[in-house]
């Protein structure tokens, strides 16, 4: 592996979207880094906090509307350079210091590595309908796809870019994830897990995920299970 592509998609995080890049240029890889920022038509001035970076390795790509994470994502895979592509969401619950732990799983072979919030037993419990509806969702994934997966909506979803182009990905919205493992799953591919630190936010600071979106997590890894 010689370059990785890091993809921030963004919907209204002037608040955080600075710092968060700020740790991710500051980080010290083996590889070179690729920063694709998506701003998916905040309203906030998300893009605006960047504009006094200056690194030839950020370049900030912009959706006219909310269009979702999904859509986002999607954006910027299209321009994606690198070898891996990792999401990495614009608040602050993950922490940067965590991604040469997954670059070391990928460069040792492993086309796709998760960081599990889970395997890290000190970090700290979001809320309890967050908490057991991702494990629940990990659950299901498990009994569909016959593995072992302890966390499959983590945000730290490390894969091989060419690999992940290959999926045909059709999501708009927060259905990334399941998409995303159920293609690989289904095809055979292996997913590594590795702990890695989580601070969850709340409602209040900007946390956007709801009940609904696990109900769509549930639906899009059936289907594709079952038709594809």
């Amino acid at each position: 592996m010689n370059s990785l592509s890091i993809v921030v998609p963004a919907f209204n995080e002037a608040r955080t979207i600075r710092g968060v890049v700020e740790r991710l240029l500051a980080l010290k890889l083996p590889v070179r880094l690729e920063l694709l920022v998506v701003d998916d038509g905040s309203t906030d001035g998300t893009a605006d906090a960047l504009s006094v970076l200056r690194d030839a390795r950020l370049k900030v790509l912009r959706h006219p509307k909310n269009r979702g994470k999904g859509a986002a994502v999607r954006t910027a895979l299209e321009q994606a350079t690198g070898d891996y592509l990792l999401v990495q969401d614009a608040d602050l619950e993950y922490d940067p210091e965590d991604i040469p732990r997954l670059l070391e799983l990928a460069a040792a072979g492993a086309p796709a590595v998760y960081g599990s919030r889970i395997l890290r037993t000190e970090n700290p419990a979001s809320y309890r309908r967050y908490y057991w509806g991702g494990r629940f969702i990990s659950l299901w994934t498990s009994l569909l796809f016959l593995t072992r997966i302890t966390d499959e909506p983590t945000c730290y979803k490390l894969v091989r870019t060419e690999l992940l182009r290959s999926l045909d990905l059709q999501c708009t919205g927060f259905e990334f994830c399941p998409e995303v493992t159920a293609k690989l799953l289904k095809r055979g591919h292996l997913i590594v897990e590795t702990p890695i630190r989580y601070r969850p936010r709340s409602i209040e600071e900007g946390k956007k995920i709801r009940w609904k979106d696990g109900v769509i997590a549930l639906w899009t890894l059936l289907k594709i299970r079952l038709v594809g």
